[in-house]
């Protein structure tokens, strides 16, 4: 069971409910080193002053804002402590909206929130009434040394905290050139939109989480499984270049011989369940040897960072 980021209280009004703020999602991707192909010794990521080419250690390193190019000004640890709002432990309310009032956009990552030791009735009460009124609640985290807005939501049986984008990280819609007049004025026809509405009730099935698979992941962990089998590299295919589709010349699409063929052919999008995964994506199924100790390369000048301290 992985460990709570922080253990505090959930309160709305009066109402104070101890809760563990707990991971809501679990990084399964396969993560890669970068080796050198002379040798296959791993390379290592140094702090390079780019004027004198040497390593900077971590004592000498500070944090600045770039407000123009090659222009900083520099913050002192204390200038980041004093921005940082105090209540670490607590996830206040501050208002309920309407569950459909905050559109996909605005959600980012989740996370659960576990009740404490006999906060069991505080910590239901808030999920069903959030339930029966179809409400969230909106309010304000911080998670390590960063504050954000989060969401409260009821996610049977447990009760969901999902931090939120505010207004300011999304790109306003109207930036692109989005199509935004009536169907007749792209001449779509009525018989078009109602063989597409026969088309998407064709293809409409309940909601089977279980039914997708990270595919690519399944895919790279068997030939991982493989290499590590033959012990050797394999050389990828080259990729033959598609050719173009018929057609593809013209802007002109036929929508209704589209549709036709796709109700004939009834096709569904949700793909069939399939077995468990293979043992190749379990964690610990690919490893490197360990390479014979380096000695320390001489300094070099001229050199840029490649990674600041966050």
């Amino acid at each position: 069971m992985p460990r709570p980021l922080w253990s505090g209280s959930l309160s709305f009004g009066l109402l104070n409910i101890p809760v563990a703020l707990m991971p809501g999602e679990r990084n399964v991707d396969l993560h890669f080193r970068m080796l050198d192909s002379r040798n296959n010794a791993p390379i290592r990521y140094e702090r390079i002053n780019a004027e004198t080419g040497e390593e900077v250690p971590w004592k000498d390193i500070v944090r600045a804002f770039e407000y123009k190019k090659g222009s900083y000004v520099v913050l002192e640890e204390g200038d980041i402590e004093a921005a940082r709002p105090e209540g670490k432990e607590v996830v206040e309310i501050e208002a309920f909206v309407e569950a459909g009032a905050l559109s996909p956009e605005y959600y980012e990552r989740p996370y659960v929130l576990v009740p404490g030791k006999k906060a069991e009735k505080g910590y239901v009460l808030l999920r069903e009434i959030l339930e029966r009124t179809g409400r969230i609640g909106i309010a304000r985290v911080i998670i390590r040394t960063r504050e954000y807005l989060c969401a409260v939501l009821p996610r049977k049986p447990a009760l969901q905290l999902v931090l939120l984008r505010y207004p300011q990280e999304l790109v306003d819609i109207g930036d692109y050139p989005i199509p935004d007049e009536a169907p007749s004025r792209y001449r779509i026809s009525p018989r078009e939109m109602e063989m597409a509405e026969k088309l998407i009730e064709s293809m409409s099935t309940g909601w089977s989480p279980g039914d997708y698979r990270d595919e690519f992941r399944e895919r790279l962990g068997k030939t991982i499984e493989k290499r590590l089998k033959s012990k050797g590299v394999v050389k990828p295919a080259a990729l033959q270049p598609e050719e173009p589709a018929e057609g593809a010349a013209t802007n002109v699409v036929d929508f209704m011989a589209l549709l036709q063929k796709s109700l004939a052919e009834n096709r569904r999008t949700p793909p069939a369940k399939k077995g468990a995964g293979t043992a190749a994506t379990k964690k610990g199924s690919a490893t490197t040897k360990k390479p014979a100790a380096r000695k320390k390369p001489a300094k070099r000048g001229g050199g840029k960072a490649t990674r600041k301290r966050s």
